[in-house]
């Protein structure tokens, strides 16, 4: 034993040898690499013929899955079935940016950098209208054109999701969207859903309208938090301004919580010196990380005051946004348009504010057997919602109907006065035939005459300028006349 101790004591003496002299006295070298005992020949060769092997393996491994990858997208998939990923805009960590107390370390984030990088998740979108205009010939159709901006908030299997404001989209015929600035990249799109008490829509576009090489240059917006917006915080603002084109402003958050109180919006603002103009409104506000934390309204505009703009925080819009995106993407239903069965107009403000009316649809009147009257809604009724969407006024509620077919059943929310107290109703309602409606009435204006031997219907039951009768000057204005119009008008 003690034999054997001593000759494995001799073997690690002979695997430690000391280092020669000569080798100590050579110049230093670059990179000092440890000394490695070669191998012998046998196993090199082994070596190498095992990792050839490998290399040899997984070469071939990835060739094959490269071949049946191409081979699926060739030849076992549906043209049309494209699989579109598209890319977000970047921002900056938020431990790159500078803390009060470190005024060196400054954002890495240039006002270039965020209109390079955001730009092309912002949109141009230019509508076309009908506008019904009272003449001495009576009532002509113009159509007209609007302009506004747009930012591309999400998508689904088979649309891309862009936000803007309802101003912009309300009543509108048409809707184009512009990517990119250019005029080759314009693609017809949908109103999906809109609010018009927070200002808010959605537009869809059918992906497969959009060509790859558009889908290739567009971003999804990166949302912010709005919540942590402070005054004082340097802001970008991109849109298109009064329809020229995509331009970049910028300036701070001058205030926060603004409450404007026009056209029926109902919600707090960002008050902000960049220059917010028309056809900015439904464009982006940024931070300086490249975050979306609003959505510009031009609506607030005045030809008074300059460096007041104003708009949505994002974090009040998202849950709107998020409803209004999971809605059924609806076309103009044309020749196939329901019929509510309600004469409407707007509630005015002072009404509003003066005897607690809501805002809303006032029903000046119903049709007999149309849906509204089947339902239960009366005269003096004012209505709230349609289909689950926020009305403000005969506009909306039109404009809504217009993308409703007859035969389709939507819940109406309404307001009625119960001893000056209004109490809320909702109604499952049944929409009816447009033209059939209009032809019932004529036929029973014409059987009424008829009942009365060809006499020419009086003048209080076939009031206004409707009025036939020859010789018929229009009345002056009764009180009551005077009161409706000066609480349920623009």
């Amino acid at each position: 034993m003690l034999e054997e101790n001593k000759l494995e004591e001799n073997v690690i003496q002979e695997d430690v040898q000391p280092v020669p002299e000569t080798i100590m006295q050579e110049e230093p070298q670059p990179v000092q690499e440890p000394v490695v005992q070669k191998k012998p020949k046998k196993e090199r060769k082994l070596l190498k013929s095992a990792l050839g092997g490998l290399v040899f393996g997984l070469c071939a491994g990835v060739v094959f899955l490269g071949i049946a990858f191409i081979g699926q997208k060739t030849f076992l998939k549906d043209k049309d079935d494209r699989e579109v990923v598209l890319e977000t805009t970047a921002t900056v960590d938020e431990n790159e940016v500078s803390a009060m107390d470190e005024p060196e370390a400054a954002p890495s984030n240039t006002i270039a950098q965020i209109t390079q990088n955001c730009m092309p998740s912002v949109v141009a979108i230019t509508t076309k209208n009908i506008d019904e205009i009272r003449s001495f010939f009576g009532m002509q159709q113009y159509e007209s054109e609007g302009a506004g901006s747009g930012i591309i908030v999400g998508k689904n299997d088979t649309e891309l999701l862009v936000a803007t404001n309802n101003h912009v989209v309300t009543g509108a015929k048409e809707v184009s969207v512009c990517f990119n600035d250019s005029e080759d990249a314009v693609v017809t799109a949908q109103v999906k859903g809109s609010d018009a008490s927070k200002d808010l829509a959605i537009v869809a576009i059918p992906i497969d309208d959009i060509s790859d090489e558009i889908l290739s240059t567009i971003k999804v917006a990166v949302i912010g938090d709005s919540s942590k917006v402070q005054v004082g915080d340097q802001v970008v603002a991109i849109g298109n301004a009064l329809g020229f084109g995509q331009s970049v402003t910028t300036g701070i958050i001058s205030a926060l919580d603004r409450e404007v109180e026009i056209d029926d919006l109902d919600v707090k603002l960002f008050q902000t010196d960049a220059a917010i103009n028309p056809g900015n409104s439904g464009g982006a506000l940024l931070n300086m990380k490249g975050e979306l934390i609003g959505i510009n309204s031009a609506k607030f505009a005045s030809e008074l005051v300059e460096g007041m703009g104003y708009a949505i925080p994002i974090s009040t819009a998202q849950p709107i946004l998020d409803n209004l995106m999971n809605r059924e993407t609806r076309e103009l239903a044309g020749d196939e348009a329901g019929f509510l069965g309600v004469s409407v107009q707007d509630v005015s403000e002072d009404a509003t504010e003066h005897y607690g009316i809501p805002k809303g649809a006032y029903v000046e009147s119903t049709e007999e057997g149309g849906g509204a009257a089947n339902a239960g809604i009366k005269q003096g009724d004012i209505i709230t919602k349609f289909d689950g969407i926020s009305i403000t006024g005969a506009t909306d509620l039109s404009g809504m109907i217009a993308y409703y077919k007859k035969g389709e059943q939507v819940e109406v929310t309404y307001m009625r006065s119960d001893n000056g107290v209004y109490q809320e109703n909702t109604v499952t309602v049944t929409l009816t035939d447009s033209k059939q409606a209009k032809e019932s009435k004529k036929e029973a204006d014409r059987e009424t005459e008829e009942d009365r031997g060809g006499q020419e219907i009086p003048e209080e039951e076939y009031p206004g300028e409707q009025y036939p009768g020859e010789g018929y000057e229009m009345p002056d204005m009764d009180e009551m006349e005077e009161f409706f119009r000066y609480f349920f008008e623009n």
